[in-house]
């Protein structure tokens, strides 16, 4: 007989997903014992023959039932994971999402709403209004109304952010922009039809670029936290030029945005209140699984460009009747309410909880600067400012540089970024484990100073 699970809304409700819960908790730890470290060993082809293995036939006549494919199938994807969770797991903005974060996420999963119209997520949609305009106020405190829309991530409140300016300013806008800015500016401002942003490698090669640029519609896009290193751009000088210039002003705050949860570094963001929009991702520096995005705005007004009507979803009359239309918060039709984990979060650690995670990853950080900086075989690019610390190997060249990442990576030893800072390779720890040890930074300095060409 076929195998046929009930659903997680049929007759037995939750009661069929509690034992399907067990089977992945187990098959999470198995993966995690067999992997035995931070990356697979092997390669992507090791990795890829043990996931062919694993599946099998991708579509039998006839399945194998929910508890064997559960298991086997998220064991073999655990074992081949790169666990963020793994202190030596330290190359991207990549982060060990909180249980409970997970734990509401797997709620939302089961009850499935969807955001596109009141009658899919009535509770859903009214958290998200509640809890989005809060976080607006936290980016904006003298606003009237701010308002914040969920996104998945930076790439996309970027991209809407070019796309609200635009229809403010018309096609001819000129997105001006750090040559550090994320690569998404750049391929939103194509995806958009707008001219190719015009970079510059700081504020004085601003002034004199917007002065070049005069009498043209502009949005300058400032970056706090930068990927490659972590550098906050000087956001209040940035905001003052872009006012003299009667330019917009963006501020990518995908990685430091969390840094207004804490008291020790919130002076940091100073001038970001002055941005007509801001990017934030809760799934970097809050601990989310991914999708966590959030674009802010001053205005909810700022967001009337984006509305939009379909009638089997906010029909006129319905909206007028007090449906709430959920339309003109995405460009998205279906989307899961991402803001479940992150209420959920903010609720149960509060400012003074995430900011006490904020401060630890940023610590450890500057823990590993100084390791760097004290061990004589090797080079730290420069101080921290967020979690990002570069460092390479005194004297290697950029092929040794890119070679000592590979080697670790294939070994399963560590999984380490690269950026390319003053014409150098450097390798990247970007660290937002907040629970890292002393113990486990000095074994990555290590790691790499073992696989450093004799």
């Amino acid at each position: 007989m076929p195998h046929t699970p009930p659903l997680a809304g049929g007759t037995t409700g939750p009661d069929a997903l509690r034992p399907l819960l067990a089977v992945v908790l187990d098959a999470l730890a198995e993966g995690a014992a067999a992997r035995g470290g931070p990356v697979p060993a092997g390669g992507p082809q090791a990795v890829h023959q043990r996931v062919r293995q694993a599946v099998g036939e991708v579509l039998p006549e006839t399945g194998d039932g929910a508890e064997t494919a559960l298991r086997t199938l998220v064991r073999a994807v655990a074992h081949g994971a790169a666990d963020p969770a793994d202190p030596l797991c330290a190359a991207h903005l990549h982060t060990p999402p909180l249980a409970l974060a997970v734990a509401a996420d797997l709620a939302a999963s089961a009850l499935n709403p969807s955001m596109d119209s009141w009658d899919q997520a009535p509770a859903a949609s009214a958290l998200e209004a509640h809890v989005t305009r809060v976080l607006a106020a936290d980016v904006y405190p003298q606003a009237t109304a701010p308002d914040a829309l969920v996104t998945t991530g930076g790439t996309e409140s970027n991209q809407l952010a070019l796309l609200l300016a635009r229809e403010r300013h018309g096609p001819a806008l000129q997105v001006v922009c750090a040559d550090t800015a994320h690569h998404s500016v750049r391929r939103a401002a194509w995806l958009l039809g707008l001219p190719q942003p015009v970079t510059v490698r700081g504020p004085a090669s601003l002034d004199g670029t917007l002065t070049e640029l005069h009498g043209r519609p502009l949005l300058v896009v400032a970056t706090a936290g930068t990927t490659d290193t972590g550098r906050i751009d000087p956001l209040p000088e940035l905001a003052g030029l872009a006012d003299r210039h009667r330019a917009e002003l963006h501020v990518d705050a995908s990685y430091g945005g969390p840094l207004l949860f804490s008291a020790e570094r919130r002076h940091l963001l100073a001038g970001l209140e002055r941005a007509h929009s801001v990017t934030l991702d809760l799934h970097k520096l809050g601990w989310q699984p991914v999708a966590a995005g959030l674009l802010a705005v001053p205005e909810a007004a700022h967001l009337a460009p984006l509305a939009h009507t379909a009638e089997y979803l906010n029909a006129d009359d319905d909206t007028d009747a007090g449906l709430p239309d959920l339309l003109g918060r995405s460009l998205r039709t279906t989307r899961r309410p991402d803001i479940l984990k992150i209420a959920v979060t903010l609720r149960a650690l509060g400012r003074t909880g995430l900011g006490a995670l904020v401060d630890r990853a940023c610590a450890a950080a500057a823990d590993l600067a100084d390791l760097v900086d004290k061990h004589p075989r090797l080079e730290l690019y420069e101080r921290p400012t967020l979690t990002t610390v570069l460092f390479r190997p005194v004297g290697a060249t950029d092929e040794e540089v890119a070679e000592i990442r590979r080697n670790l990576l294939t070994r399963g030893r560590a999984v380490l970024g690269r950026a390319r800072a003053d014409s150098r390779l450097w390798l990247k720890a970007t660290l937002l484990n907040p629970h890292i040890t002393s113990d486990a930074l000095e074994a990555l300095t290590e790691l790499v100073e073992g696989s450093t060409p004799r």
